[in-house]
């Protein structure tokens, strides 16, 4: 169904002619004086903006690791900021490395608010992140059928045929000049996918059909970009961009571009390092650039280039923080994103309240991975309950807390299942969790000490389970997301156990800490000591 949005007043109605004549009217004259100007010389001007792991962040974010900005971010700030580079600069691309979808006016319209959003701003291309499979591979082929622009996976193919899911490059051109663009996904993003909701598609490795691409493009093109939603899972933490020692890094990203010579700029995504100036591969110069996610930051390259040499001359990249109170909402995207929220009343019923803000912390034990594990176990009757730190989207606000606050937090479809495990098993689970390849699994009903320092496999030191030693053949009751049942994140351990309640029987974890809300308004804070590093 196309989105009705409601009538404007006269005085707005003007308002938006106006912008309109801005947006598209002005940059085609001026787009015309550069046609004029390129007849006698060859070098361009070209801005290049691009984003990457938005996840549904429609909302400004409080900055409160910073002491300067109070908020950053917001759907409708973001594309006032896209807009006001588009009315100064000459010749300007959008790009997206994928993972728009997630969150609660996500899950509510299975990502059609998302594509709505991409319209409005004229995004030109996006690849295909993991969270673009939250509600299955069959609502994803319909709704990106809805956009006008190329949504990309070169990689993905149904399975066990060499049936493209998805287009897998395209030409963009603008005022005659073409950029060749490649989408893809890379392995560890697939991983973290329910595995039932990709049961139909193969995900091969990218770097030969990407080698392939270049070489069909590269001839035809001015530039080859490659929008890559790939390398290690971004660490689930809203001050990410705080923590350096928490950041990913781009090793993946670099890795491709030097097997794959002829990449112009490759714009990462899913690790979501922030990459405050371009990297250059040494070997193939290629640009290695990402955003820290969220929209809190808008990526920004400007080139100058020589269009007989087809070569950059020079560049200057960087992040540009989206200011939210420095920026006037887009009147269109904001209104899009409330058309949405009033046909679901329901998020903004206020469910409980807390006394302290419930933060994510992706390597440690956190608050609101305590928080959300104690309900999954007090639910389920269990021993122990885990939570993975990717289940963790969101914090929880000091004071208020809505319906919808409790769906951006955990947004997934994830249910608690209940299942036996060894307690040796368990042990597997936590030194997984200590390797911190996929963040510090959140816990319940247990205490373990652990040595980083120490070889991977061999981090745990005292572990108890209910103030008991743990025995390693006992069977222990554990609640937990039945993605880590199903063996995802890299957590095979859990498929030692047996399921006693499996996933159509089982309730989502959002629904078990609503349920919790409205027996208990206004819980206390979590007690820590849960996961205790050995300090040497």
């Amino acid at each position: 169904m196309p989105v009705r949005i409601p009538f404007f007043s006269k005085k707005i109605n003007r308002l938006v002619s106006q912008l309109i004549i801005a947006f598209f009217v002005v940059p085609l004259a001026v787009g015309l004086a550069n046609a004029e100007t390129d007849s006698q010389g060859s070098v361009r001007e070209i801005t290049i903006l691009h984003t990457n792991d938005f996840e549904s962040a429609f909302n400004p974010i409080p900055a409160y690791w910073l002491d300067d900005v109070n908020f950053l971010g917001g759907g409708a700030e973001l594309a006032a900021l896209v807009e006001n580079i588009r009315a100064r600069e000459d010749l300007v691309y959008l790009f997206d490395a994928g993972d728009m979808f997630t969150g609660l006016l996500s899950n509510r319209t299975q990502g059609e608010v998302l594509m709505e959003m991409m319209i409005t701003m004229r995004y030109d291309a996006m690849a295909i992140g993991n969270h673009e499979y939250d509600y299955g591979w069959e609502n994803l082929r319909k709704q990106k059928n809805r956009a006008p622009f190329p949504i990309m996976g070169a990689n993905i193919f149904y399975k066990g045929t060499d049936i493209p899911f998805a287009q897998p490059y395209a030409i963009v051109e603008k005022e005659g000049f073409r950029i060749g663009v490649i989408g893809i996904i890379g392995e560890d993003a697939r991983s973290v996918v329910l595995p039932s909701f990709v049961a139909e598609l193969d995900f091969r490795d990218p770097a030969p059909i990407v080698r392939e691409a270049v070489a069909y493009l590269k001839p035809d093109v001015d530039l080859v970009v490659v929008l890559a939603h790939m390398g290690m899972t971004a660490p689930m933490q809203t001050d990410a961009e705080a923590h350096p020692e928490i950041q990913r890094g781009v090793e993946a990203d670099l890795a491709l571009v030097g097997a794959v010579p002829g990449i112009d700029i490759f714009i990462g995504g899913h690790a979501d390092n922030g990459t405050e100036k371009p990297i250059v591969h040494p070997e193939t110069g290629t640009l290695v650039v990402q955003t820290y996610g969220h929209g809190i930051r808008l990526g920004y390259i400007k080139l100058k280039y020589d269009t007989k040499a087809k070569k950059i001359l020079s560049y200057e990249g960087k992040l540009l923080p989206v200011e939210s109170e420095k920026l006037v909402p887009h009147p269109i995207v904001a209104q899009k994103i409330e058309h949405y929220r009033k046909k679901y009343p329901e998020i903004e019923a206020v469910v409980g309240r807390l006394e302290q803000r419930l933060i994510r912390s992706y390597n440690t034990e956190s608050s609101l991975g305590s928080f959300a594990a104690d309900i999954m176990r007090k639910s389920a009757h269990s021993d122990v309950a885990f939570i993975n730190a990717g289940g963790l989207r969101s914090d929880l606000p000091e004071g208020e807390v809505s319906f919808g606050n409790v769906i951006d937090a955990f947004p997934f479809p994830n249910r608690v299942v209940l299942m036996d495990l060894a307690g040796k098993d368990i042990l597997g689970v936590l030194e997984q969790s200590m390797t911190l390849e996929r963040g510090m699994i959140q816990t319940s009903g247990l205490v373990a000490h652990y040595d980083l320092s120490r070889p991977k496999g061999q981090r745990v030191d005292e572990f108890e389970i209910g103030g008991e030693p743990v025995d390693p053949d006992r069977i222990y009751k554990v609640a937990v997301a039945d993605l880590l049942a199903e063996g995802a994140d890299l957590y095979s351990s859990f498929l030692n156990g047996t399921i006693t309640r499996g996933r159509e029987d089982s309730p989502k974890i959002s629904e078990v800490v609503l349920q919790y809300f409205s027996d208990v308004p206004a819980p206390d804070f979590p007690k820590p000591g849960r996961l205790i590093p050995i300090e040497r």
